[in-house]
């Protein structure tokens, strides 16, 4: 797949807090495909596939005829839920792109959780069967519940401080200061906030957690060759990747590797089909519903060892332009918008661009990593044309 297929156009609608948004979920939607298609310089009748992920409502064949579409060719949702779909729906996108199904793809996800409901809350249902049965009684029951223990221990075996997490939040919302974007744009935060801003469930205070939001985001994927005669600066796929390695899927707390992101046996395989390593990264967009899968992924991703987290993980070290590995550069999750992680690939796009908020010079490797502590995870290399 290497540079087969561009990202050649994105797009989102603006971005909400959870339940201000006065247009549907699958407006929304819409107007992102539509702002997505625009950037990359083609008609909305040209659109001929669509991918999303995380079981997503609006359906193809509805938005296909909403937008006009002249024809439809290819379809596809990768299985999970969460925001570990976000880089696998473009590996298949990539695949229709390079394997002929279609000629100019859609991803997208849509949310509007003051329309359907929340995230970031446990089941309000009067009986629990399946995996939920294993956990709901004991009050594990949220999402922050469900990934504070892994972290906590991944913490515990490695003596990373709470300062580490505190450094990823800092990143996030320095870099949203300058986002226009960015839900949190006008709301910097610092580290008195941080540090008495309360617990949701430790080691995870409120700006460790991922906001609730609603909005759309979209990208547009074409063939290599057309690249040059688009609108913009063309960011080609390198490689993507989604996996998860023996019984990561145990959903009842008892898998034998408990502490980690789920990125152990992804994150080499990525890198051999890319053809680079951590070391030729210039930016990473790391999906983070909580930091702690954020510290983990960065871990597993090779960027640093685990006894070293303390060291590298700080405020200078995250930040553009100069910092060593600048993180999550619109905001990401945190403070730009939860749009189940697709902003962190618009954003890695625009860092091949050079069109970032927040640009990091002479950009020519960006990577996403998506949903850490689920499964199965995938992650996602951009580049250059001469990348």
């Amino acid at each position: 797949m290497k540079k087969r297929a561009v990202v050649a156009g994105v797009g989102e609608s603006t971005y909400y807090e959870r339940g201000r948004a006065s247009e549907s979920e699958f407006q929304l939607a819409c107007i992102a495909i539509r702002n997505a298609v625009a950037d990359a310089g083609l008609a909305l009748a040209d659109v001929d596939g669509f991918v999303s992920y995380m079981d997503q409502r609006n359906d193809p064949m509805r938005l296909a005829l909403a937008l006009g579409c002249k024809q439809l060719t290819y379809t596809a949702q990768p299985w999970g839920g969460g925001g570990n779909g976000m880089a696998s729906a473009v590996m298949l996108a990539d695949a229709a792109v390079s394997g002929g199904f279609a000629k100019h793809v859609v991803v997208f996800r849509a949310l509007a959780q003051g329309q359907f409901g929340r995230f970031g809350q446990g089941p309000r249902v009067n009986t629990v069967a399946g995996d939920g049965a294993f956990t709901v009684p004991y009050g594990v029951m949220s999402p922050a519940q469900t990934f504070a223990m892994r972290v906590r221990r991944f913490m515990h075996d490695h003596g990373a401080k709470q300062e580490a997490l505190r450094a990823i939040a800092l990143a996030s919302y320095r870099h949203a200061q300058s986002n226009p974007r960015a839900v949190m744009y006008g709301r910097a935060l610092d580290e008195e906030a941080y540090d008495h801003s309360r617990w949701i469930v430790e080691p995870f205070h409120l700006f460790d957690c991922c906001m609730e939001n609603d909005g759309g985001a979209a990208l547009v994927l074409v063939a290599a060759e057309r690249a040059r005669d688009l609108k913009q600066k063309a960011a080609y796929i390198l490689a993507a990747a989604q996996g998860s390695a023996h019984r990561q899927g145990a959903a009842a707390h008892n898998a034998p590797d408990y502490a980690t992101s789920n990125f152990k046996t992804l994150a080499p395989r990525l890198y051999a089909m890319a053809g680079v390593g951590p070391d030729d990264v210039d930016v990473l967009q790391s999906y983070e519903n909580f930091t702690g899968g954020v510290m983990m992924s960065i871990v597993e991703h090779g960027f640093c060892a685990p006894g070293e987290v303390n060291d590298f993980f700080t405020l200078e070290n995250f930040s553009s332009p100069k910092g060593r590995l600048p993180l999550n550069t619109s905001g990401g999750n945190l403070a730009e918008c939860y749009m189940h992680g697709l902003e962190l690939i618009t954003e890695a796009v625009r860092q091949v661009r050079g069109s970032s908020t927040c640009q990091v010079p002479d950009v020519e490797i960006s990577m996403v990593t998506s949903g850490p502590m689920v499964q199965p995870v995938s992650n996602l290399i951009l580049a250059t044309e001469r990348g």
